[in-house]
């Protein structure tokens, strides 16, 4: 009887070892970051509210390589604007993972912004939103609209913090390079690159680096052609204001418009939809489609349109 008293427990020792063994496997393989290296899934064609669940945003922001993504340059603003709708209103529809992958690659995305000291302002803005949008959610305790423990939550909005502070004591340090500079080209060519900078923020920064600079970011052919590109010509005639000299001033056009209207986003890279298979997938990436000419089965989604694939 000692005797079989003693196997069953040291059984039952076994059996709590295994657990804990498991368990902290399982732990431990929750505090690693969630990354597939899938480049394309399967969207649901005709998704009802019963079938939502075999695809849903969550699913497809872990699945998508999104963490490679931020650091190709042609994807990186897909990638942010993508973060910055999901903080807005998207974060109570991710699953708890979905969720811990969004903070993992946004933490990604603030390393990246440190080291190369570009889009700082970008990314300010993005943290800001975050940060607005789980002090709403937070108050909401006890009526599950965040997945964790509340305390995981208040740390995380400290990490927020401390990243917003980390951008702000960033000081831009200038290259060594002794070169041709921008202000030693040509007006015409300095002119013709700021036409391509599609942000008037930039421009007026662009203007504060130097007077020469300062005036060409005044010129108004440069801000009219802002305001038509981002704008609808309705739009424009909506909110005509006028110079002491009578003309129209563009600038002062541009700065009204876009509190009142969205601009143009625009994207080196994105990712596109299939029509034919209806599988998700960065542009220029193969995926298994049996159309005759997949080329033209592909239709490009803004983030926003990327969102709305997964509403039901």
């Amino acid at each position: 009887d000692d005797h079989n008293k003693e196997n069953l427990f040291n059984s039952l020792n076994y059996d709590v070892a295994a657990k804990k063994r498991k368990k902290d496997l399982l732990n431990n393989k929750a505090k690693t970051q969630y990354f597939h290296q899938e480049k394309w899934i399967y969207v649901h064609k005709g998704s009802t509210k019963e079938r939502h669940g075999y695809c849903t945003l969550g699913e497809a922001f872990n699945r998508l390589d999104f963490s490679s993504a931020i650091l190709d340059s042609r994807r990186f603003n897909y990638v942010v604007r993508l973060l910055e709708l999901i903080a807005k209103s998207q974060l109570t529809s991710l699953s708890g993972i979905a969720q811990k992958n969004y903070m993992n690659i946004l933490e990604k995305v603030v390393q990246k912004v440190l080291e190369d000291q570009q889009n700082i302002r970008l990314i300010r803005e993005l943290l800001q939103t975050l940060y607005t949008s789980l002090c709403t959610l937070v108050q909401r305790v006890g009526k599950s609209v965040l997945v964790g423990n509340i305390n995981m939550w208040v740390h995380r909005m400290e990490s927020i913090l401390h990243w917003q502070q980390q951008l702000n004591n960033i000081q831009i340090t200038r290259p060594a390079f002794k070169g041709t500079t921008f202000t030693d080209l040509p007006l015409c060519l300095q002119l013709n690159i700021m036409q391509r900078l599609s942000d008037g923020r930039d421009l007026v920064s662009l203007g504060q680096v130097a007077p020469d600079l300062q005036v060409l970011s005044e010129d108004r052919l440069l801000w009219k052609k802002l305001c038509q590109y981002h704008f609808t010509d309705r739009q424009i005639r909506k909110r005509l204001i006028l110079s002491d000299k009578g003309q129209l001033d563009w600038k002062k056009m541009y700065f009204k418009l876009i509190r009142c209207y969205p601009r143009k986003e625009q994207y080196g890279d994105t990712l596109q939809l299939c029509r034919h298979c209806h599988i998700l997938s960065w542009k220029g990436t193969d995926h298994p489609c049996t159309a005759n000419n997949p080329e033209t089965c592909s239709t490009s989604l803004s983030p926003q349109e990327f969102i709305n694939l997964f509403r039901f």
